[in-house]
């Protein structure tokens, strides 16, 4: 099986690229969502995250998203505890997952592939980047939030230049179109090599 990441900062529209590679047949994995199912999901992991931040981050045994974003984002240090408990649960959960895929290759699509080192365990990496003006624009519209509330979760996340390097295939998105057929070509090239 070979393992691919595809990764960027947010509001660069990996999801967009991801679901370009799902409409060419290739399972992807959302760590973002199978992180929220997760932490809804997983007793140990629940239990962990009351005890980093309280009681108060459930409400009726779910996850109360508002409250935990509140605490962590502006805490790099309480933010990195919470990754520290998210990310092995998700990693396991991935590979679980990746050994039901039956295709040559499969995508984990996650925000901080770079930043937290794990993009060390990927044959190959995709970076999906977009200037930073449409990235805000995009996420606020999508999440309802302020420009100084992306700029801090930007902030936590590498600059593309820092990225680039250690990317096997960088996508630009900001024409539709053409990302698609930028994937398109990914596609081909992966499966090539992989044969």
């Amino acid at each position: 099986m070979t393992y691919v990441g595809l990764t960027g900062g947010i509001g660069s529209g990996k999801s967009t690229v991801a679901s370009f590679f799902a409409d060419l047949g290739v399972p992807v994995y959302n760590s973002d969502e199978r992180a929220k199912l997760l932490m809804n999901t997983s007793e140990s992991l629940k239990r962990n995250i009351k005890k980093l931040l309280g009681t108060n981050a459930y409400k009726s045994e779910t996850l109360d998203k508002t409250y935990v974003a509140e605490q962590v984002f502006g805490d790099n240090a309480l933010l990195q505890k919470l990754n520290k408990l998210v990310h092995p649960a998700v990693k396991k959960d991935f590979y679980e997952w990746a050994q039901e895929q039956t295709s040559p290759y499969v995508i984990q699509e996650a925000a901080i592939l770079f930043e937290n080192g794990s993009y060390v365990n990927y044959n190959k990496m995709i970076l999906v980047k977009a200037p930073e003006m449409e990235r805000i624009r995009r996420v606020a519209a999508r999440d309802k939030t302020t420009t100084d509330q992306i700029l801090d979760r930007m902030k936590t996340q590498w600059e593309d230049d820092r990225k680039i390097p250690l990317a096997d295939y960088v996508i630009e998105n900001i024409n539709l179109e053409e990302t698609q057929n930028s994937v398109k070509k990914i596609h081909e090239d992966l499966l090539k090599s992989i044969s």
